[in-house]
């Protein structure tokens, strides 16, 4: 996803506070060829910034304000943003229209909300829809929810999350009724996309608009090149295929420098794209993506299936992936799919007393077997198994 441009060395040491923090040296990159070196600057900071984020795995509010503060002193050192503790300037070089900026940066470990946070939540990308097609026609760049979610899928993927992204990127998906009030929804769509890439949950989106709103220079200024002022909005909702709930919902409005000609067509996979005014902004947005969907799921439970039953052992289909080990206990819970009006089907689960042991892992499954005395007659293929985190595993995190 980044070039030579944007390309960022990391290293990583460990120093000795009285709370151990890592430091992070960094260096962020950007384009210099135009002459506006401050606005180079504050890129390639923020290139860094974000770079550090996603090797280190913290957040903070903003990264512009981070970088806005940064830049406002002479000295670069910023102190207790978030879980990034303070910031220096190392250098600052410009070679060949290339602006290279190295920071110092100071992350503590982040504190843990809750035991659940050590375990991975997969959960499919889906294509994302283009609402208004018509839209797209300055530029012709009618992929440009495919190529928005190629690269809203790398960003996740880049990132040290508890969120683990699934790609489901390369078919096209109805989700208007998803986004619609009335809940009238296929429930059995989010089931189907998840059992196929094995996630918990699924993640839909829809770019609703990329109206273009005013032109920044004037039809007198023939000599400029046109520019226009293009919104991108997008809505994001997440479900969880075992319950069918809606677990999360947000929705992002950007605006960002067109720097187009009216009649040139654009590829929107390039690299020339991205590095538009308007490809950061839409950049921009996955980035608080990726950092909003790590906080509203870090705190969910981690649950599977079970896909084999044979005596007191069963198949499931969590693993390694997910954060499974050997030896952890995991509760069952029958599933029972209670059917509505319009083929609405409404997820119906009934807690049992049973309880299985891990004893062994693999990437995406693993074997289980009945630690009580009570047979597990009644337990059946595609139950509900949800880990059990007892108090000594939630010191050991």
């Amino acid at each position: 996803m980044m070039n030579r441009v944007s390309c960022t060395a990391i290293t990583a040491c460990l120093l000795s506070f009285s709370v151990q923090a890592e430091w992070f040296e960094v260096t962020g990159y950007a384009n210099a060829y135009t002459s506006d070196r401050a606005a180079a600057r504050q890129e390639a900071v923020q290139d860094a910034i974000t770079q550090a984020l996603i090797f280190s795995g913290a957040t903070v509010s903003s990264v512009q304000t981070l970088a806005d503060g940064v830049l406002a002193q002479d000295h670069i050192k910023i102190k207790s943003h978030g879980e990034i503790q303070e910031i220096n300037l190392v250098s600052e070089n410009t070679q060949d229209g290339v602006m290279s900026v190295t920071l110092h940066l100071d992350i503590f470990p982040k504190q843990q909300q809750c035991p659940e946070e050590s375990f991975h939540k997969q959960i499919t990308v889906t294509q994302s829809q283009l609402i208004q097609p018509h839209q797209a026609r300055l530029g012709q760049i009618f992929d440009i929810h495919k190529s928005a979610s190629e690269r809203m899928y790398q960003t996740l993927m880049q990132r040290n999350m508890t969120v683990k992204p699934i790609p489901f990127i390369d078919k096209s998906i109805n989700v208007r009724a998803f986004f619609s009030q009335n809940f009238d929804y296929n429930a059995q769509l989010i089931e189907s996309l998840t059992s196929a890439s094995n996630s918990q949950y699924v993640l839909l989106s829809q770019i609703t608009d990329l109206a273009n709103t005013h032109k920044l220079n004037s039809d007198y200024a023939f000599w400029q090149d046109d520019e226009y002022v293009r919104s991108f909005k997008i809505d994001f909702v997440a479900f969880d295929a075992i319950s069918k709930d809606k677990v999360w919902q947000q929705h992002y409005s950007v605006t960002g420098i067109w720097p187009y000609e009216k009649t040139k067509i654009i590829d929107v996979y390039s690299d020339t794209f991205w590095h538009t005014d308007y490809g950061k902004r839409i950049q921009g947005v996955f980035n608080s993506l990726a950092q909003d969907l790590n906080q509203a799921f870090a705190c969910l439970p981690t649950r599977g299936r079970i896909l084999h039953k044979d005596q007191d052992q069963l198949v499931i289909n969590l693993g390694s992936a997910h954060g499974l080990k050997v030896g952890q206990e995991l509760s069952i819970a029958h599933r029972s799919d209670v059917a509505g009006e319009r083929n609405q089907f409404f997820s119906h689960s009934i807690q049992t007393i049973n309880r299985v042991k891990v004893t062994q892992v693999n990437a995406q499954n693993a074997i289980a077997k009945n630690i009580q005395s009570r047979p597990m007659n009644n337990i059946q293929i595609n139950d509900i198994v949800e880990l059990i985190i007892t108090p000594t595993e939630d010191f050991a995190l």
